[in-house]
Order: C-alpha cells, then structure tokens, then sequence
C-alpha cells in the first residue's frame, strides 16, 4: 500500500518550530514557569487559543494545498484534518477523566498539577511521534494492519460501553504498586519538585508516582487514538499535525473542564461509540470508503449528542435534587 503525504521536509520542519516555539512560550514565558492555581479564566483563553491556530492552520494548509495541487486535494485535505482534530480533541476528554482521578487519589495541590501535565504534553507528543511513524511504515508495508486497527478499535468502543461506568481501582495498578515497592516516596509533596535528597539518598515524591501514571496513561490512550486517525487518512502530515494540536490543547481544556468534568458523564458513551464507527469504517475499507464529510458528520453528531444528552441529565438531577 503506497503511502502518500502532502508534507514536504520544509512543511514538516516548520510544523516542529511552531510546536517548539509555543511550547517554549508556554512553558517559560506565558505563567509556566511559577506554582500556580490555573484559574477557569486562565484554561479558557489558552483553550481558544489552541483552537484558533489548529483552526488557522487548516485554513493555511488549504490555501496552500489549493495554490499547489488544486482545490480538490486541498479541500480533502482540510476535511481530513478537520475530522482527525475533532476525534482527537474528543478523545483526550477521556484523558482529562482519568486525569482528574489521579490528582484526587493523591490529593495534588491545585498549584502543583500545571507541571505534571507540562511533562505530561511533553511526553505525549514524543510518544505520539513515535506511534505515528510506526504506525504509518505498518500501514504502508502491511494493508492488513487496518483490519487490524479496525478490530481493535471496534472491541475497546464495546469494552468502553460496558465498563463506562465503573471506576478503576487505582491502588491495585500494577506501575503504582511496583514503584510503592522499589522507590523511597516521601510522605507528603515538596513543591513541585519530584525528587528530594535526604541525608545523601535520593527519595521521591508523591508528586513523581502521579506523573509516570499520568505517562502511563496518556501511552494508552494514544494506543487507541493512533488507529482512530488512520480510520480517517493514512497521510503522515495530516495524523501528526492534528494529533498535536489536540495534545496541545490538553493542559488548558482538564483546567478547564477540571471542576465541571462530572457533568459530561455521558460523554465516555460518546466516545465509545466513535470509536466503533471509525473501526467499523476500517474494516469496510476495501468494501465501501466512507466520505469524509459523512465520517466528520457522524463524529460531530455523536459527541454533540452525548454532551447535550449528559447536560440535559445533569440538570434535571440537579432540578429533582433541589
């Protein structure tokens, strides 16, 4: 299977300075730098800003793509892109719920969780580099590995329609358990710092265990969002670019969404059935390619839905409460 991308060297280079520049912007000049309780007002104005550039670079890739290969290619290309963002925005939602289970499990400080998901970002985005590489060669070389992530994709959307309710059980984790075995971890935090030295030995903080599961986690939701995008192009380009946009994105939308996170509990419902459909749409490949703009249709439909749907019931428990 050929693998046709879009993306020239001098495309991929300036796609990379852009995320190392507002990376940096982020981390060193824009408030990352000081402990800090990140405020609604705060999520809110990144989490725009987020969306304008991944909204503006699609306008640049189209008005770029139709100047050079036409409007056709330009206008699949946006789609693409737009559909790709939209799935893996959706999807780290899911992320920001098991998030928010990690820091209220070890009591995190408001004002020290902002550096663990700067680390957290971080290393999704080498992780997700990586897994799309690999991904990409696999899918060129082997046309089978899309039935392969069709089917898998289909049985973790089931998986998560019938555990969506139930709570993982955090201190039976098997990384949680290995480190509370191996490593000296101090009784409480010291500041944001995930390692101490105490009389020559090095001890490490709680605040180290909530970041290699907040790894850990994000290793396994890119497992299952990896194959989503390929569900909808295998074009190296446009997979990387929107998957980063969404990781970018992430810090600002769980401070966000942080203290209203449980009135979308619906939404796990959404996803799971978003993950169905584009593994549904993996495994008919050879036999019907679903459009595009029906895939990007359907996706909208369905995260719209469950997010009114969970509003909905929020409010009328609330209602029935007072």
């Amino acid at each position: 299977m050929e693998m046709i991308s879009i993306g020239t060297p001098l495309m991929w280079a300036g796609f990379i300075a852009f995320v190392l520049v507002m990376l940096a912007l982020d981390l060193f000049v824009l408030g990352g730098r000081w402990a800090h309780k990140v405020s609604v007002k705060e999520a809110a104005a990144w989490s725009v800003v987020w969306v304008t550039l991944a909204l503006a670079f699609n306008g640049l890739l189209w008005w770029w793509l139709d100047g050079t290969q036409g409007r056709e290619v330009a206008n699949a290309k946006a789609l693409e892109f737009l559909t790709g963002y939209l799935i893996e925005k959706s999807l780290s939602v899911d992320n920001i719920f098991v998030f928010l289970m990690i820091f209220g499990y070890f009591a995190v400080p408001a004002e020290y969780q902002r550096r663990v998901l700067i680390y957290g970002v971080l290393g999704a985005i080498v992780m997700r580099a990586v897994m799309i590489l690999a991904g990409a060669w696999a899918v060129a070389q082997f046309h089978w590995v899309i039935y392969l992530f069709g089917a898998f994709l289909v049985i973790t959307g089931i998986k998560m329609l019938v555990f969506a309710d139930k709570e993982p059980d955090l201190a039976k984790n098997p990384v949680l358990r290995w480190m509370r075995g191996h490593l000296r971890i101090t009784d409480g935090y010291h500041e944001e710092k995930f390692s101490v030295m105490k009389d020559g030995v090095r001890w490490f903080t709680p605040l180290f265990l909530v970041l290699v599961l907040i790894e850990v986690t994000d290793l396994i939701f890119a497992v299952d969002s990896i194959p989503a995008i390929f569900a909808i192009t295998t074009d190296p380009f446009i997979v990387f670019t929107s998957n980063i946009f969404a990781i970018l994105g992430l810090r600002a939308l769980y401070f966000l969404l942080a203290d209203i996170a449980g009135r979308f509990h619906l939404l796990k419902y959404g996803l799971a059935l978003v993950l169905v459909f584009v593994g549904v749409k993996m495994l008919i490949v050879d036999v019907y390619q679903v459009p595009i703009g029906i895939a990007l249709g359907v996706v909208a439909i369905i995260i719209a839905s469950s997010i009114v749907a969970s509003l909905a019931a929020t409010r009328q428990g609330r209602g029935r409460s007072a």
